[in-house]
């Protein structure tokens, strides 16, 4: 996918790029500067840093990736968090412009990179979680097939940015009965939580088919009225939505998190049958209510259920009005659970 988190040593990861959180003297340090001397080899590494010397916070630099699993090592200096009243945001939003740019420059297909920052460095996860997913956004807003990921060494750095965490734990817990003997706290049995009577996802024929206009453009409540009645396909029903929301498709595979050539698969195929992931990424891309997406999910014989944690999470994002596939997606990785988007 365009857009993921994977919980690993980031000298371990494979990808075109890899970014180390160095510091200005572009000195061997620990943690993630430790782990990318000692996989690429500390010598080689070190005279590599030794020949350029210094480089600025906010700024990157490149080196080769000798004994690490890339063709790259982008070097960049993050701020220290001094209070926030320093310049430190504008300062590792430079950072990250300055990693991504050298990304582009060296036409990298994938980036891999940490929560810059966020280590001694002492910059609150939360606020940096917040820069890094931005940044992120704004690159693949220009560079869609571009993988970017960011690395992280414990699931909970990541929990500690999630948006409604306590609610969210509580909308979990909630979701399972006390039943199971192995999990006194949750169950497997289904709890009914969130009865919804907003109007079904419409449903459509191929966007070639005539259809009434109104001033030009289809009225969204007749359009609904009009092919709720039709069997159509999944490809058929996105389609249509994707219409009547006056969206291109490019828009809605990149707020889906969905690559390019995956989404061009679902608009050819009239009998594309998408995984859940994919279904739901764009369901949150199309901004539907929870109501609309259990309508477009049950086109390819999907539901949301309350016996899947995957599922229960998606629904309380969904049913809050939260459209947002990174921050679900950030919910998802800290329960553990598969990201929503492409594969």
């Amino acid at each position: 996918m365009p857009f993921s988190i994977v919980r690993n040593d980031i000298a371990h990861v494979r990808a075109d790029v890899l970014v180390n959180a160095a510091n200005e003297r572009l000195m061997a340090g620990g943690g993630v500067c430790g782990a990318i001397f000692d996989g690429a080899g500390r010598s080689e590494m070190a005279a590599a840093c030794a020949q350029i010397g210094r480089c600025p916070t906010g700024s990157a630099v490149v080196t080769p990736g000798f004994g690490l699993p890339c063709r790259w090592v982008v070097h960049a200096v993050g701020p220290i968090w001094r209070g926030g009243a320093r310049g430190e945001r504008g300062l590792l939003q430079s950072c990250y412009r300055s990693v991504f740019a050298e990304v582009a420059r060296l036409g990298a297909s994938s980036v891999a990179f940490p929560l810059i920052s966020a280590g001694i460095f002492g910059y609150p996860v939360r606020e940096a979680l917040d820069v890094a997913r931005a940044e992120a956004t704004a690159f693949l807003d220009h560079h869609p097939d571009v993988e970017v990921t960011l690395v992280v060494f414990t699931r909970d750095v990541v929990a500690q940015g999630v948006a409604l965490m306590g609610e969210l734990c509580e909308y979990v817990d909630d979701a399972y009965v006390d039943q199971s003997p192995h999990l006194r706290d949750r169950g497997a049995e289904l709890r009914e939580l969130c009865a919804s009577e907003a109007r079904p996802v419409a449903a459509a024929p191929r966007r070639s088919a005539p259809v009434a206009a109104y001033g030009g453009v289809r009225a969204p409540d007749e359009l609904a009225e009009r092919l709720a009645h039709l069997d159509a396909s999944f490809s058929e029903t996105l389609l249509a939505l994707i219409d009547e929301r006056g969206l291109t498709d490019a828009q809605v595979y990149r707020r889906a998190n969905l690559s390019r050539q995956l989404f061009s698969k679902i608009r050819s195929k009239s009998d594309y049958r998408p995984s859940k992931p994919t279904a739901l990424a764009l369901a949150l891309a199309l901004s539907l209510t929870l109501s609309q997406t259990q309508e477009l999910l049950a086109r390819v014989g999907l539901t949301l259920s309350h016996s899947s944690k995957f599922d229960v999470i998606v629904e309380f994002y969904l049913a809050r009005g939260v459209h947002d596939v990174m921050t679900v997606n950030e919910a998802l990785f800290a329960f553990d659970q598969p990201l929503l988007g492409s594969h």
